[in-house]
């Protein structure tokens, strides 16, 4: 299986949703907070070509915001 990760912040309702979505789909990430770590916010700005979370790294597939189809048609579901 593909590596997830997402990239969030703890005040962001989308990643919350995002999170929810991935755990009740049995899907394996690992969360990272950008808004502990610049390091981090900057390498998802670089993926992304924004600052808004959340943004989903799955394999080279960068998808920014929640968006259920594209992280399936990414896992290939």
């Amino acid at each position: 299986m593909v590596n997830v990760i997402i990239y969030t912040t703890p005040t962001c309702p989308w990643c919350v949703k995002t999170k929810k979505f991935l755990k009740d789909n049995k899907i394996k990430y690992k969360e990272v907070d950008v808004s502990a770590d610049p390091k981090n916010q900057e390498k998802m700005i670089e993926i992304s070509g924004q600052a808004g979370v959340p943004v989903i790294e799955i394999g080279d597939t960068i998808i920014v915001g929640y968006n259920p189809k594209e992280i399936e048609k990414a896992l290939k579901r």
